[in-house]
């Protein structure tokens, strides 16, 4: 057992460099740094087999604009360390640190929960996102194929989907999201947070890097796949100057839509991004905390519906009038062309096998 320590060096290749301790928990093992490297001990990624019963989780937030999605996967490889998810694992009874990149739960029979919910006569056709939560293009993705499982499964009943993702990866599945698009039934985002490598290897450091995410919504573009871009989160003293650079460059990629969200730092994601910053940017530290505390009513965190996802202030007004004025700029968010359920096929999926598996 040992007490966490802010200033060990970071752990190549992973987010967060600790494992704290859960806050539904009183005990938990921590391992010692290393006397040589003054780290710990690099964590291969184990998965765990996920038996949820219901695929469709629902959410009722005011301020998520969906109400329905698909998570393959729970928690995340990626290992952003700034990621709002990270408490979700404690749920689980493992940590909001290391835990949440190096243990992951997989729901396997994900494709054939969710055909056989759409089969149901329950089911009314609507807008599903994948994913709501974590990356459903996280590294395990390109051998696992779960997300691929349920893109094929939408795409044999037309059913509309929102895809989410970091990942280069998502490219794969052009044939699946091309079909459903044909039908005004798939959009792609991509979510970029910076244009500089190195800070993003650092900060994200298994997601495909800036120029692959590029990459990514030129080639959908290229195939017929509404993309846009997410500047998310942007990160006051870090990123906050990348916005304009992050929409014209997504925009000379195809992007026809963007959004974005102000960094959020719940439960234990704040001591985690404090001790990352002192890892990385001591220096700038005190100046990244204190904007973010300026558009969090003087705090790290508010978690106030309306409140979380833009922050408040002067600070926050600026970004956003700045964000808006450069993506009326490159020509962004001027179609609002929503997803379409009309071409839905009720009931018959399991039967067409458009694509096999």
């Amino acid at each position: 057992m040992s007490e966490r320590k802010s200033d060990q060096n970071p752990i190549k290749g992973r987010g967060s460099s600790d494992n704290p301790a859960n806050r539904f928990e009183e005990f938990y093992t921590d391992y010692d740094l290393d006397e040589e490297t003054g780290q710990k001990p690099s964590r291969e990624t184990r998965f765990y087999r996920d038996d949820t019963k219901e695929i469709i989780s629902t959410n009722d937030s005011p301020d998520i604009p969906f109400n329905k999605s698909v998570n393959p996967y729970r928690g995340c490889e990626h290992g952003c360390i700034y990621c709002y998810a990270r408490p979700t694992h404690e749920y689980l009874g493992f940590s909001a640190g290391l835990d949440f990149e190096s243990r992951i739960m997989v729901k396997y029979e994900a494709p054939r929960k969710l055909r056989e919910r759409l089969s149901s006569q329950t089911w009314k056709p609507e807008v599903l996102v994948m994913s709501g939560v974590t990356d459903p293009y996280q590294p395990a993705e390109r051998k696992l194929e779960i997300t691929r499982g349920c893109l094929n499964v939408l795409a044999e009943f037309l059913n509309p989907v929102s895809v989410i993702t970091k990942n280069h990866l998502v490219t794969r599945d052009i044939d699946y999201l091309k079909k459903l698009a044909e039908h005004d039934a798939a959009r792609v985002t991509l979510s970029v947070t910076t244009l500089d490598r190195e800070l993003a290897q650092k900060m994200e450091p298994r997601t495909s890097t800036p120029k692959r995410r590029l990459q990514a919504i030129k080639t959908l573009a290229e195939a017929g796949i509404p993309v846009g871009v997410n500047v998310a989160p942007i990160i006051p003293g870090l990123t906050d100057h990348e916005s304009a650079n992050i929409l014209e460059a997504a925009a000379e990629a195809g992007a026809t839509h963007a959004g974005y969200t102000i960094l959020r730092l719940p439960h234990g994601v704040k001591d985690l991004f404090c001790d990352w910053l002192q890892q990385y940017f001591p220096d700038r530290r005190e100046k990244v905390l204190n904007r973010i505390r300026d558009m969090r009513d003087g705090k790290l965190n508010d978690p106030r519906f309306g409140e979380r996802f833009r922050g408040q202030g002067n600070y926050a007004r600026q970004i956003a009038d700045l964000f808006k004025l450069h993506a009326k700029r490159f020509g962004l968010n001027e179609e609002n062309r929503g997803l379409s359920t009309k071409s839905f096929r009720p009931g018959r999926g399991s039967q067409l096998g458009l694509f096999g598996n």
